[in-house]
């Protein structure tokens, strides 16, 4: 029974005491005016009452009633019943307020109480205040409040003639019972009467209609957002103008949260003086006017609901989890076929009557009961994971929630997560966990209605009828009876507030309400106290839990078979059949990955240790210790399902022997693995060890029966421990105290044994075996300091932990262990403190397990001691033998085998293909390193692939990326220690280090890597180091004998240069591969990666000097220097000689001024610089540029004489100086600095150089030139080449339209000169930038159109606002470049992409597509080519090109590398291209030392590759022109890679000038290179290609020469003199077929080949902006499209090359003409023109010449034979009768006719020709 309400209050407007505008409450009159002793007064009424605040009214409103509720310190909550009322302001109360009047209104009408009709204004200027009736109740009958404070209203509006006193005192003293379904009825003395209905269970909250109203404001997609909310402790605001609307929501929200009760802040009408509430951090649900809505808006972290406008604000920062599917899906669907009970009838064509929908008060129930069934099947089964700790004097539960969520399946639900972490769940635990207490609905539902709701799942109408009988209940439960008495209360007539009321609410006399209450009380102590009669039973646990959603574990989804395997193994490792087990173990550590294989391991091994087997061999026990380490390598930390916990007792049980008394158990190599440091873990495993003991305690004992037998008694008896609980607990009140003092030590003693017995498990399964060490793995999440033990080792060298040292206070002496132990034992410590303070242990017994704890550890330290010792001394295991990898001349085993497992490193290749079959990684072996590479050999762990030998490899120079992995081994699935070495040979070796690989040992190999990859000096690389290697007698020559001294050096540099270009320029001769007998053995597959070939030669080839002839035997001088003067002579560029004789007709010169390195360390010795510009002149001019590198000539081009020069950028005074000085007004000359005017001095001369501009008048003719220059200085008729290479050299007959190599590709329109358009293509929208941005004029002539005679490529950033000046010869093209780093960054995403490392996410090549465009380099790539093009065009065009870009050692190298490459076949041979790369990369200063990070210095730059860069580019090309090049892709790959790879020392160091200091250019006369391997790539290259043509191009078919040389050698006449001729003939041929009568183009992106190779046309398209080089880079070419080949296409066959050229022009037609053909039908003869392609093998024929589309193709391949013909009808008739042949195919004979006798000899002869070739 309780009081119905505790205290009235009469609460009224009052001044604020400091004088605002404001008012505030005061409490007139509270009765009574004593706290009751068991509910004091809940203060701060006044603020709840009015909580907008209290203000005046201009009107009389009716009044207003709502509940407030307060809760108090004790979590109690009271509830505040508020009638307000207005009475007229007394002139006090009006003084106040008369200083703000307007903004007073203005209060009132936003933030007052709601008006509920209109009001009517009292006298003009009369204003009203606010008064108070308030009811304060523990109990929430918000009606009966209602009308009991409307009846006292009444009496005083309507002057009843009934005492206030005798009213207020009745309702003061009126004692109502809480439960139990009565009814009862009251009577306030009023002539009223009340029935007061209480519930039959007050565990059920009562909702009225409050859960429906909620529904109805906001929808049920956002109730449910609400509802999850609230659960997982979230922070919600509800937002309304009507108090009441806010009490009732917020009501609703908790009656959905029931079985679980909100304990956290709950306030539903929060007062506005107390919005700072709403910044707490602690989670509440308020209910806030509406009028404040805009104090809401800053919150960040607050859901906020708004009533009125039914929405749900969610903060971006505040992430709501859902309910768990399926139930998140399903109850929405319940909720709205309860909602909406016709949505399932909407579509029928006959929709049945319409049935009743239900009462909002039974809606309102049946969406309590939607949620009512979700909690019981969201914790279903919850009560199997309850641990009862203590039963007597007080239950102690806990709850385990790993396992709840592990056997449900929702280890990964966010929801459920927090839900069971939360406040409001362990309030359910202590409640409801309780065995012995009265129970209510949702208890009967989560025990006995599993299975029916398990089963309705599907059909919707159950579930509904299910929910209607749980509504049925619920509804019942708050109206038990539904014929209730009538109630009878008066109320005020209609409006009666707006009439005159004579007086305001007189003052009450507090003497006779108080006698009233002391009446009451008085009686209520002499009646007899009322007894709750509470039924309690106990509480049924209901089936056990099955999970939400059965989800399949997919791959390890464990089969009946997959355990029989499991079983098997176990067997025959216990029946000693080692052999056997060991075939099965791969299976059962594969099928170890479920859930089921793992729980069948432990109950199996159970089975063993209960049959006494638990000491075993050392095979078994190394067996049982691998599968158990399987096992608890995949539990997490809270050990979900158990398996650590059922391994707990066996770990402690398996052991071995290792000497007469000596034994160790299985813990020692279990330890490492995270759940072990894991404090819940340890407690779970304790409160179940606890409960199991407890248990045994009350069960019934049988006399004989010893302690060790509990565990079976208690699995013979049924009764769950909640069952003994619940029992003990009904017996507990029938029990002597003697003997519950009995029970409870007992319980207490059983907790504490139990608490010392873990403390020696927790000892055993932390400290490490070999404490000597004292290495604790880190990042171990329980032990704090403690965080791991690295133990999980099977071998003898049962791996020591070793660890940090820590400050410990453990006092042992021992100060290798005192880190270790005092770090165990402060972890078992607080473990022990929480436990048993959590169970009740008394603080004596506490005391002495602290005392006790650091002697167990230091015990169990002791006797590791010995286990360790002893364990060292066993047999290794026997493991597979290392193979060991076959090494090169020179190379030497730095660190021999480290046992390790190579691991799939992400590409389909490594792990047995895309084509399937066994994966050939995971492979078991071990890491080489030695002085050149990391060797990888061994064998695939999977036992399918068979004897394969696995090797990988990578030179040790081309490292990148080092980084330090944690993997787990294939085999023991264990976690290792790893690396991970990335090279740029595209090249990845990931690997796990085996067991036995100590970490010192990782450790050294990490140092001897990095010693290796970065050594101090240049000479520290393989190559050098590989020539001292051999010679060990020869002592080191120091830095200063490196060689002949400079001054030497350029004498002999000039000396040989002269010889060179005296000498006769001996033709190339074309390259025959070996014959077959001739060639070597191709080399073993496993002796070196793929491209780094075989290095095992003969004696014979490694003895260079005693190989090569003695006339043959030169010097590294001739090598480089004079390959570079034997380009110059080809090309016909300049003499050396001295000022004083110098030939005048040569307009250019080598100069000797570098010769001793002076102007430019980074330039070769010898320049080709203008005639006319003397050698002190070149040190000013270099001053202008970036390193010195000042504008040298490289190429001319043999046909328009233009000449190709690089430098590096220009510093800021130099041309664009000179150009802003021009530009500016300049006072006078000593402005402009000395060096700035030799610089256009400079570029003066280089343009008078230059025939077409040496003379104005107009003699600017090539035939002067071409003989000066080629013919002059070629006496012999043996020397071609200039000839041959340039096969289209221009006469001054064809300078008019330039229709030279690249006539073809542009528009026909463009005859004058380069034209306007070449303007927009160089400053084309991918690459350069538009004109204006440079502060060039807008029109398109950016490039005069009365073309440059050299045209100037810069840097765009440098060149900034430069206006060039009209006047001057050469023009500025600012164009926008990449920077080294760019190029660098770009190579890394590249590398990421080809060999990422681990598996895509996304298998296919979408992904590594994406990659691949993400890396930029593809873009890089095509900028290069496209630059390259434009300057080949200007070249072709006659203007000269400078390409002036960054320092001139990266993009410059790049650039004119390619435009060479593009222009001239001569650089596409094998010879030419060496020549290139010794020229341009090499002798003009490349930095490969600092680009490719060689030493130690260039360790922070890292590897950026420009040369692969280049490489690749050429790559591009000979994709698309394979007929091209006299060289493979193979070479440049080769190149590629052993330009990293430090093996040769070709590409070391940066300039000629290092590598003559060091020696390497040149060695003193007489001294002979000791017998050793190659120390040069291309001498290398050279004995490959003798032995196997490796790098020669089957497909290579240059212009076909042979006939004009056969013509030269017949005639006896100089090539000169008939070339013109011979040129005119070749046009004619060509143009004979081509409407357009454009020129040939000779240059390499469209070939001088007549038909067949002119293919780029089709790619290098013309368009308004600019031109754009669209390389066909399709999926299949972009995939190998990187030079060093990192995705390998599959070799495509000849005929999917030449697929790329499908136009007229790209046919190759090896002889033509017309013949009459027989039709194969109709048999008529016709006249077609015919095409013999020996190329593609193909007799093709038109209908007419100049046709591009064939009517039929004839397959040479299938041709029989070719036989004379006869004439048969319809045949021409004047023609001979021999002019007819036959071709019999396969398929039909084809009859032919030729116009006479001769040709159709012939054209037979040309097929026979053609069929005996192939």
């Amino acid at each position: 029974m309780a009081r119905l309400a505790d205290y009235f209050v009469l609460v009224a407007f009052g001044p604020h005491p400091r004088g605002s505008g404001e008012g505030q409450g005061q409490i007139l009159q509270r009765f009574p005016e004593k706290d009751w002793e068991d509910n004091p007064f809940p203060q701060g009424i006044e603020l709840f009452c009015q909580p907008s605040g209290w203000q005046l009214c201009p009107e009389r409103n009716p009044p207003t009633f709502f509940v407030a509720v307060l809760t108090d310190i004790n979590s109690e909550r009271h509830y505040c019943a508020c009638l307000t009322f207005w009475e007229p302001a007394e002139p006090t109360q009006e003084a106040v307020c008369t200083e703000d009047a307007p903004e007073r209104e203005e209060e009132v009408d936003e933030g007052g109480p709601v008006r509920l009709s209109p009001a009517a204004p009292g006298p003009p200027g009369q204003l009203f205040a606010p008064k108070t009736l308030v009811l304060v109740s523990r109990l929430d009958h918000a009606e009966v409040f209602r009308n009991s404070l409307g009846l006292i209203y009444t009496i005083h509006v309507e002057g009843l003639n009934v005492g206030l006193e005798n009213v207020i005192g009745n309702l003061l003293t009126c004692i109502i019972p809480l439960a139990g379904g009565s009814q009862r009825t009251i009577s306030l003395g009023a002539g009223d009467r009340q029935v007061i209905q209480t519930p039959l269970a007050d565990s059920l909250p009562i909702s009225r209609c409050s859960v429906a109203l909620l529904f109805r404001q906001l929808g049920i997609t956002n109730v449910l957002s609400l509802f999850c909310a609230a659960l997982t402790e979230h922070k919600v605001l509800f937002l309304s103008r009507s108090y009441q609307r806010l009490s009732d929501a917020c009501r609703g929200l908790l009656a959905l949260l029931f079985p679980l009760r909100y304990s956290f802040t709950y306030v539903p009408i929060l007062p506005a003086q107390l919005l700072e509430v709403l910044s707490t951090p602690t989670p509440f649900i308020i209910g806030v006017n509406a009028a404040f809505q805009a104090e809401t808006q800053e919150l960040l972290d607050v859901i906020i609901a708004d009533l009125d406008g039914g929405t749900v604000t969610v903060p971006e920062c505040v992430h709501i989890p859902s309910l768990p599917e399926p139930l998140q899906s399903q109850t929405h669907s319940v909720l709205s076929m309860v909602l909406d009970p016709d949505l399932e009838l909407a579509d029928l064509a006959f929709p049945p009557p319409t049935t009743s929908t239900s009462s909002l008060k039974m809606q309102d129930k049946e969406l309590r009961a939607v949620f009512l069934r979700l909690f019981a099947q969201l914790l279903q089964g919850y009560r199997w994971c309850l641990h009862m700790v203590r039963i007597h004097p007080e239950p102690v539960i806990r709850f385990h929630k790993a396992a709840f969520l592990g056997q449900r399946g929702l280890v990964e639900d966010d929801f459920l997560m927090k839900v069971l972490e939360g406040m409001a769940f362990a309030g359910f635990v202590s409640e409801r966990g309780v065995p012995y207490r009265p129970t209510d609905l949702f208890d009967e539902l989560v025990a006995h209605e599993v299975a029916r709701m398990r089963a309705d799942e599907n059909h919707p109408q159950r579930v509904l009828r299910h929910v209607k009988e749980l509504a049925e209940q619920l509804y019942k439960n708050e109206n038990p009876y539904p014929a209730v008495a009538m109630h009878k209360v008066q109320r005020p007539g209609e409006a009666s507030h707006l009439q005159r009321v004579p007086r305001p609410f007189p003052r009450l006399d507090e003497g006779m309400v108080q006698w009233i209450v002391d009446q009451a009380t008085a009686k209520m102590q002499g009646a007899p106290p009322a007894v709750k009669a509470e039924r309690r039973t106990t509480v049924p646990s209901g089936p056990p839990m099955t999970a939400i959603l059965e989800r399949s574990s997919g791959l390890h989804g464990n089969s009946a078979r997959r355990l029989e395997v499991v079983r098997n193994c176990i067997s025959y490792v216990f029946e000693g059949k080692m052999l056997e087990a060991k075939k099965l173990l791969p299976a059962v550590l594969r099928a170890l990955k479920g859930r089921a294989a793992r729980r069948c391991l432990a109950q199996e091994l159970h089975l063993h240790v209960q049959q006494n087997r638990a000491v075993l061999d050392h095979q078994q026990f190394d067996f049982v210790v691998r599968m158990m380490n399987c096992c608890l390598q995949d539990c997490t930390s809270l050990d979900e399902h158990g398996i650590a916990a059922a391994l707990l007792p066996l770990v402690t049980a398996f052991c071995r022997k290792l000497s007469p008394g000596v034994t160790q158990f299985a813990y020692s190599c279990v330890q490492e693995h995270v759940v072990w440091s894991t404090p819940q873990f340890w407690e779970a495993m304790f409160y179940g060890d606890v409960q199991t003991h407890i248990r045994a305690l009350y069960l019934e004992p049988a006399e004989d029966r010893d302690p060790s037998q509990l565990g079976e008694a208690s699995a013979q008896d049924e009764r769950s421990a909640l069952d003994v609980a619940s029992e003990q607990r009904r017996l507990w009140p029938t029990l002597s105290r003697e003997k519950q003092q009995e029970l409870v030590q007992k319980e207490e003693s059983t907790v504490f044994s139990q608490a010392i017995h873990y403390a020696n498990r927790m000892s055993y399964l932390l400290l490490p075996l070999d404490s000597s060490k004292s290495r604790l793995l880190r990042e171990r999440a329980g032990l704090g300091d403690l965080e791991s033990a690295s133990n999980s080792l099977v071998t003898n060298s049962m791996a020591g932990s070793v660890a940090e040292s820590y400050d410990t206070e453990s006092g042992f002496e021992d100060a290798e262990t005192c880190d270790v132990a005092g770090a165990v034992v402060r972890f078992i410590n607080r473990f022990v403190d929480k436990v048993c303070t959590e169970s009740g242990v008394t603080s004596d017994h506490l005391k002495g397990l602290h005392v006790m704890v650091p002697d167990i550890v230091q015990m169990h330290i002791e006797t590791l001691e010995a286990v360790h010792r002893e364990s060292k001394r066993l047999p290794p295991i026997q493991k597979p033998k290392l193979l060991r990898p076959r090494l090169l001349p020179g190379e030497e085993c730095v660190l021999d085998g480290l046992r390790v497992y190579l691991l799939p490193d992400g590409r389909e290749e490594g792990a047995g293909g895309s084509g399937g079959g066994p994966a050939l990684l995971p492979a078991e072996g071990a890491i080489f390193l030695t002085t050149y590479r990391v060797i990888f050999t061994g064998m695939p762990a999977d036992p399918l692939v068979g004897e394969q030998v696995v090797v990988r490899s990578f030179p040790v120079a081309a490292l990148t990326k080092e980084k330090r992995i944690s993997v787990q081994t294939p085999v023991d699935q264990l976690l290792q220690d790893g690396l991970q070495l990335r090279s740029c040979t595209f090249q990845l070796l990931k690997m796990a280090f085996d067991e036995e690989v100590g970490s010192d040992s990782a450790e050294l190999f990490r140092k001897q890597l990095h010693k290796l990859r970065y050594p101090p000096d240049v000479r520290g690389t393989f190559a050098f180091a590989l020539g001292s290697a051999h010679t060990p007698g020869r002592p080191a020559r120091t830095t200063k004998d490196k060689g002949p001294s400079f001054r030497t050096l350029s004498r002999n540099l000039v000396k040989n240069a002269k010889k060179t270009i005296g000498r006769q320029y001996i033709t190339r001769k074309k390259y025959n591969p070996p014959s077959w007998e001739h060639r070597g053995q191709p080399p073993p597959e496993d002796q070196e990666d793929e491209i780094s070939v075989s290095e095992e030669l003969e004696p014979s080839t490694l003895t260079p000097s005693s190989a090569l002839k003695p006339s043959d035997r030169m010097t590294m001088n001739s090598l480089v220097e004079r390959a570079c003067c034997r380009d110059y002579q080809r090309l016909g560029l300049g003499t050396l000689s001295s000022s004083l004789s110098r030939a005048k007709s040569e307009p250019f010169r080598i100069s000797p001024v570098n010769r001793m390195y002076a102007i430019c360390r980074s330039y070769p010795g010898l320049l080709i610089v203008p005639q006319s510009v003397q050698d002190n002149a070149l040190q000013r001019v270099s001053r202008c540029y970036r390193q010195n590198r000042f504008p040298v000539v490289c190429w001319r081009s043999g046909r328009s004489k233009a000449v190709l020069l690089r430098s590096g950028g220009l510093h800021s005074k130099g041309v664009v100086g000179l150009f802003k000085a021009q530009n500016a007004p300049s006072p006078g000359q000593s402005q402009a600095d000395s060096s700035s005017l030799e610089q256009e001095k400079y570029l003066q001369a280089v343009v008078s150089s230059m025939p077409r501009y040496a003379d104005a008048s107009g003699r600017n003719t090539l035939s002067g030139f071409s003989s000066a220059h080629m013919g002059s200085h070629v006496p012999s008729p043996r020397a071609r080449v200039t000839t041959l290479s340039n096969p289209m050299a221009a006469s001054a007959s064809r300078r008019t339209a330039p229709r030279g190599k690249w006539g073809s590709v542009r528009a026909s329109g463009r005859s004058g000169g380069l034209g306007a358009d070449v303007g927009s293509r160089l400053a084309g929208r991918d690459m350069l930038s538009s004109p204006q941005a440079n502060g060039a004029p807008p029109d398109p002539g950016f490039l005069r159109p009365h073309r440059a005679a050299l045209y100037i490529i810069g840097d765009k950033a440098q060149l900034k606002g430069v206006r060039p000046d009209p006047l001057q010869q050469w023009e500025l093209v600012p164009i926008e470049v990449f920077e080294a780093r760019q190029v660098k960054a770009s190579f890394k995403k590249l590398l990421k992409a080809c060999v990422p490392g681990c598996p895509a996410a996304e298998p296919g090549p979408a992904s590594f597509l994406r990659s691949l465009e993400d890396s930029e380099w593809l873009i890089q790539i095509h900028k290069l080519l496209q630059v390259s093009v434009l300057v080949v065009e200007l070249l072709d065009s006659g203007s000269s090109v400078l390409v002036s870009l960054e320092d001139g050692w990266d993009i410059t190298t790049q650039v004119v590398s390619l435009v060479q490459l593009l222009s001239d076949p001569f650089y596409r041979t094998l010879e030419g291209f060496r020549l290139l790369v010794e020229k341009e990369w090499l002798s003009f200063g490349h930095r490969f030392s600092h680009r490719g990070a060689h030493t130690l210095a260039g360790q922070s730059s890292g590897f950026t590759p420009v040369f692969l860069q280049f490489l690749d580019c050429v790559h591009q090309v000979h994709l698309q022109f394979p007929m091209e090049f006299e060289f493979s892709p193979f070479y440049l790959k080769f190149l590629g890679y052993h330009h990293a790879s430090c093996r040769f020392q070709t590409f070391l160091l940066d300039s000629d000038y290092e590598r003559i200091e060091l020696g390497l250019l040149y060695e003193e006369k007489g001294e002979r290179r000791g017998q050793q391997a190659c120390r040069s790539l291309w001498e290398y290259v050279d004995r490959l290609s003798k032995r196997t043509p490796m790098f020669y191009n089957y497909m290579y078919a240059p212009e076909d020469t042979e006939e004009l040389q056969r013509l030269e050698t017949e005639l006896g006449r100089p090539p000169e003199r008939w070339k013109d001729t011979w040129d005119r003939v070749k046009a004619a041929q060509r143009l004979e077929g081509r409407p357009d009568g454009r020129g040939i183009p000779s240059s390499l992106l469209v070939s001088s080949v007549p038909h067949h190779r002119r293919s780029l046309g089709v790619y290098l398209q013309e368009g308004p902006v600019g031109s754009t080089l669209s390389l066909s880079l399709d999926s299949d070419q972009s995939s190998s499209s990187t030079a060093s080949g990192s995705r390998q296409a599959a070799r495509r066959s000849t005929s999917t090359l030449y697929s790329q050229f499908q136009t007229a022009e790209s046919e190759n037609r090896s002889y033509e003409g017309t013949l009459y053909k027989k039709g194969a039908f109709m048999k008529p003869w016709k006249a077609r023109w015919f095409v013999l392609d020996k190329t593609k093998h193909q007799l093709r024929y038109y209908d007419h010449r100049v046709d591009t589309e064939c009517k039929g193709v004839i397959d040479l391949a299938e041709v029989e034979a070719v036989a004379p013909g006869t004439p048969t009808m319809g045949a021409p008739k004047t023609v001979d009768e021999k002019a007819f042949f036959d071709v019999k195919t396969t398929r039909r004979v084809y009859n032919f006719c030729a116009q006479d006798v001769p040709s159709a000899q012939q054209w037979v002869d040309q097929i026979q020709s053609c069929l005996s070739d192939a």
